[in-house]
């Protein structure tokens, strides 16, 4: 299996009310994707709620994933308000075994590049662990511009970016101007609900929130469109989706991933506070869109 390609699935983090990680639940997610056919598992992720964890918590999870997998490459989220305290996480994360770190520029006052490339220099150099950038602008307020990680790309360790889906919509010249701008960066998207088109546009990777539940019908779709080339197929598969990406796109990914594993009986784990869970309603059609 290889690390920045084909389908990286992201599972939620179940946690105590007081944020322990629920061992027994996150190692049967863990579990159940890599029997499933993913490539890779994206550990904490926004999904995967990083940012409500602490340090030592993370770490845990690192090893109770690790420990779960037999050969599947874990990517662990790393992102941090402060450089130390990301370097730290991944220093971290390389000593429980993870194969790759995930980092995104989080912060609270908004940053400016050079800000982003001396923190993403100071945490590349803090573990011998690829580097995967997570362009995340909803949360972070900091946009991610081709040229801009060109230059990232510069950093020995730097090996992939995980990219949103286009404002403009156009996929194809958006990857375009990343593979002109960073050649050899492996180019990957999340928005599950187009990532069908921008694997068969010729995207690397498929950063998958449903793939932390459903990674047996999303690594179906992911080699339908990025092994096979086949959009019919491709068409068909993803289609079986279509009402879950209806709930993404109004809800998200986290709190319908929580109401879903729950329904599934995963785990009955909630969205941390002052994350809400999914109310009757939306359950109710929860779990009539629940792929079959």
């Amino acid at each position: 299996m290889t690390l920045f390609s084909g389908l990286s699935a992201f599972p939620i983090t179940p946690t105590t009310n007081t944020g322990e990680v629920m061992a027994s639940d996150l190692q049967t997610l863990v579990r159940n994707i890599e029997e499933g056919g993913a490539d890779s598992l994206g550990l904490l992720g926004s999904t995967g709620t990083y940012m409500f964890l602490s340090r030592d918590q993370r770490r845990r999870a690192v090893a109770l994933a690790v420990e779960a997998t037999t050969a599947m490459p874990v990517m662990v989220g790393v992102g941090s308000m402060r450089t130390d305290e990301a370097q730290a996480l991944a220093r971290d994360a390389q000593a429980e075994g993870a194969a790759g770190v995930l980092l995104a520029p989080v912060n609270y006052t908004p940053l400016t590049e050079e800000e982003v490339f001396q923190h993403f220099i100071a945490v590349a150099s803090a573990s011998d662990l690829p580097l995967c950038i997570y362009s995340n602008p909803g949360t972070t307020n900091f946009t991610f511009r081709p040229d801009f990680v060109g230059r990232l790309a510069a950093i020995p360790s730097v090996a992939a970016i995980k990219l949103p889906l286009p404002a403009s919509g156009d996929l194809v010249g958006d990857l375009a101007a990343f593979r002109q701008a960073a050649p050899g960066l492996s180019i990957g998207y999340s928005g599950d609900w187009a990532c069908k088109d921008a694997l068969l546009a010729g995207a690397d990777c498929w950063y998958s929130v449903v793939g932390g539940l459903f990674p047996r019908q999303a690594a179906a779709l992911a080699a339908a469109a990025a092994i096979n080339s086949d959009r019919g197929e491709a068409d068909r598969l993803d289609a079986t989706f279509a009402d879950l990406w209806t709930l993404l796109r109004s809800y998200g990914g986290l709190r319908v991933m929580y109401g879903a594993a729950n329904l599934l009986g995963y785990t009955e784990a909630r969205p941390p506070l002052p994350l809400l869970g999914l109310d009757d309603d939306a359950m109710a059609r929860l779990a009539s869109a629940l792929p079959r």
